[in-house]
């Protein structure tokens, strides 16, 4: 009997049942991601979140049949020690496969190819190795750049750099930019992005060669979550899903040229006739200075009905699809509707502007907000209070917008990350072909229409 009733307990025992880590996922509903706030993986545009890492970690997310739960610490270092201490399911965050790295942590498959590139200023003399340096190199702490130096310092003794805690690459870049410190190291792709806007920032030279992206993982747990993450990449690398978003984030970058007054006066003469008349119409309609309207037009897309941005904005006015739906507007490589729809969006932006601002600021700033969201443009305007300046004068304004690209500062601000040197770039790009136009148009300066060969421009510009 006792053998009997000891069969009996056991037989009723509860059965423990094993859940994989992809399975608990599922479970829960929710994929916890970490990354970084920049233009290359995650950041707030003005049609919300945007970033090729962001973009692929909803996609995967989707694919799974959950939620995505972005996880932004405020350093690299935070995010390797998150990662680490699995806070997080994955780190897409761009993130460079190192020795140093594979020892604590497993990868994903590669996604993209970068290179490290050493970064100084035009203004001074090009270094052509390691060796050459003069002056202050600062690197973010923990990367993969650092990591990087530490080993060719056994080739080079007397090189020297400062990791930095606080700054980001894209801060050191500005600091290289406005010539704070000598030099920095960047990803290529990162440098790609910024060079378009600190356009005085060169690349010496790659300090290694060929380097591979890839999605970072704890390495405790089983490997569900890792395979499922290898089946992923495999199927958009199949399908061209990947290389559809990597055109979409960098594709425009090899082909971006600066393009100066002579060459806008050209265009005046050769492009501007076939769509003066809209922009007049759009502007009378608007009430708003059909120069304006056109100087915004070929900030956006050189006066080319075609354009297409890498993401997803087109037409002559660049229209977002979200932006052209709340428009009804069907065709957005339409001239007459993109104009249009560009003028009646920039004069409900520009309504929506706070009265006190008087013009032309409420001008300046409304363009700033055409360009990065009503809402970054507030926040900097609430930073322009807290550091005692003018929130209604975009003089003030166009100094706190960049703030928004730094840490320190777009923590305190309710929308967070913006690439608020781009705005500022954006409107005075503008005022300056409008002050041409007026002139033109008022027959201060005059244009002769010139064949459209003669218009392109060497991409050594």
């Amino acid at each position: 009997m006792v053998i009997a009733s000891v069969i009996f307990v056991f037989n009723y025992l509860p059965k423990l049942v094993y859940v994989s880590q992809l399975e608990q996922i599922k479970d829960d509903g929710q994929l916890i991601v970490i990354t970084r706030n920049s233009p290359t993986t995650y950041y707030e545009g003005p049609d919300g979140p945007a970033g090729l890492e962001y973009e692929l970690a909803k996609m995967f997310a989707d694919e799974l049949g959950v939620e995505l739960v972005l996880l932004v610490p405020d350093s690299l270092n935070d995010l390797l020690r998150q990662i680490e201490a699995g806070d997080a399911h994955i780190a897409a965050a761009g993130l460079t496969i190192t020795p140093e790295r594979e020892k604590k942590f497993r990868f994903g498959p590669a996604y993209q190819q970068i290179s490290e590139q050493l970064i100084y200023n035009v203004s001074n003399i090009r270094p052509v190795s390691l060796s050459e340096l003069d002056g202050s190199l600062e690197v973010v702490a923990n990367s993969s750049h650092a990591e990087r130096l530490k080993q060719l310092k056994k080739k080079y003794p007397d090189l020297s750099w400062k990791e930095s805690y606080e700054m980001e690459s894209e801060e050191l870049l500005q600091m290289v930019s406005d010539d704070i410190i000598e030099y920095t190291i960047a990803d290529s792709n990162e440098f790609a992005l910024n060079q378009r806007f600190l356009i005085n920032l060169r690349a010496a030279f790659d300090i290694n060669g060929k380097q591979s992206l890839a999605w970072m993982m704890p390495r405790a747990g089983d490997n569900s979550l890792y395979l499922e993450v290898q089946r992923f990449f495999k199927k958009i690398r199949d399908n061209g899903e990947l290389q559809r978003l990597l055109e979409r984030a960098y594709g425009h970058v090899e082909n971006f040229d600066y393009v100066g007054t002579k060459i806008f006066m050209r265009h005046i003469g050769l492009r501007l006739p076939r769509f003066r008349d809209l922009f007049e119409k759009a502007g009378e309609e608007h009430k708003l200075d059909w120069r304006l309207l056109a100087a915004m037009g070929y900030q956006e897309s050189h006066w080319d009905p075609d354009a297409i941005s890498p993401t997803g904005v087109r037409g002559i006015m660049m229209l977002t699809l979200k932006t052209a739906r709340d428009l009804k507007i069907q065709d957005r490589l339409d001239p007459e509707n993109s104009i249009s729809g560009g003028a009646r969006y920039f004069r409900k932006t520009l309504d929506r502007m706070d009265k006190n601002i008087p013009e032309p600021d409420r001008t300046w700033m409304a363009m700033a907000a055409y360009n990065v969201g009503y809402y970054h443009l507030q926040d900097a305007r609430l930073l322009a209070k807290k550091l005692g300046r003018n929130p209604n004068r975009w003089i003030d304004i166009k100094e706190t917008l960049p703030l928004l690209a730094k840490r320190k500062w777009y923590k305190q601000t309710r929308y967070g990350f913006a690439r608020g040197w781009e705005p500022v770039q954006y409107v005075e790009n503008i005022r300056s072909y409008y002050d041409i136009l007026k002139w033109v148009d008022e027959g201060d300066l005059e244009v002769t229409p010139v064949p459209e060969e003669f218009l392109k421009i060497p991409n050594s510009l």
